[in-house]
């Protein structure tokens, strides 16, 4: 979700450690527009420097616990790491910015929206880009997923950029983040050290000209603040250990449980507007996610059952 890192996993079966893993990592994504809207007077930019900050020592103390610190030492010798790392850097920064955002602005609807549809605009991504031919129930699907979008911005008069965003800036981020060769963890870390310059000094110049919540507003702005780290990496950690031990199909099905979560939050928690053009549209949607999780289902079985014959 807002906070995913794409991760390969294995095609040869799925295991109670990994579900449980992966399972807690998206019910936490589901469950953070309760925190973000705790942090709504916050502007949107200081709560991803914080988010950005407090990550880091969580990280480093990850990758410390299982010595995987010389992946770090390796990357940071290497310019093409550290290009590419700035790169998705930046682009899972765009993706937290609108995130927070959206929800302090009562638009959590069009989050869960973006988070819907990222998938099928991998798919479009995979086709455009590296020419991976898209079977014909992903096409279909994506073209739901086109009208939906459309019917919404014609409910609208407008784009919902919200949803746009945060599909393009997570599709893209996914992406780049498969050629970055280092794992989820220390590619996250890497990530968010490099990004925890510039917002440890956005903060301190905040601070200073007093537009800051992390000194004189009270010890509740502070608390959460320095739960941002938490909120942000340790779901991540969870999910790119999860992910190891689930098929790609399990965890195919399973990234619809936070937009899920958030859809509902926002629209009984949150009390959004949900009306007659917001319902045929996420119909569309809901659609085409039966679409393409059917056609990945089948072709999980059809590979399966492809090596079970190649080793009779």
């Amino acid at each position: 979700m807002a906070d995913q890192l794409p991760t390969p996993a294995p095609e040869n079966g799925d295991t109670p450690r990994g579900f449980a893993f992966a399972l807690t990592a998206y019910l936490l994504w589901g469950f953070l527009p309760f925190f973000m809207k705790a942090v709504a007077h916050i502007p949107a930019a200081e709560v991803v420097a914080h988010r950005i900050v407090w990550s880091v020592p969580i990280a480093a103390a990850v990758l410390f616990w299982f010595g995987r610190t010389g992946d770090i030492k390796v990357a940071l010798r290497s310019p093409r790491m550290l290009a590419m790392a700035t790169l998705t850097a930046v682009l899972v920064t765009i993706n937290w910015g609108i995130y927070v955002w959206a929800i302090a602005a009562d638009r959590a609807i069009e989050t869960a929206l973006g988070y819907y549809i990222n998938p099928l605009f991998s798919i479009f991504l995979g086709a455009v880009l590296l020419k991976e031919m898209p079977t014909r129930a992903q096409m279909v699907a994506i073209a739901l997923a086109a009208c939906a979008v459309a019917i919404l911005a014609f409910d609208a008069g407008g784009l919902p950029w919200v949803s746009i965003g945060l599909c393009f800036s997570w599709g893209f981020y996914a992406f780049f983040r498969k050629t970055l060769p280092i794992g989820p963890n220390q590619g996250f870390f890497l990530e968010v050290l490099l990004l925890s310059i510039p917002a440890f000094f956005y903060i301190v110049w905040l601070e200073a000209t007093g537009q800051g919540h992390f000194g004189d507003t009270g010890a509740g702005d502070v608390a959460l603040l320095l739960s941002c780290g938490l909120v942000t990496a340790v779901p991540l950690m969870v999910y790119a250990n999860g992910a190891k031990l689930l098929r790609l199909s399990t965890i195919g099905i399973m990234q619809y449980i936070a937009p899920t979560m958030i859809f509902l939050i926002a629209v009984f928690a949150f009390g959004e507007p949900f009306g007659t053009m917001k319902l045929i549209a996420f119909t569309f949607i809901w659609a085409a996610l039966v679409l393409y999780s059917g056609s990945m289902l089948h072709s999980a079985r059809r590979r399966r059952l492809s090596r079970v014959e190649a080793a009779q």
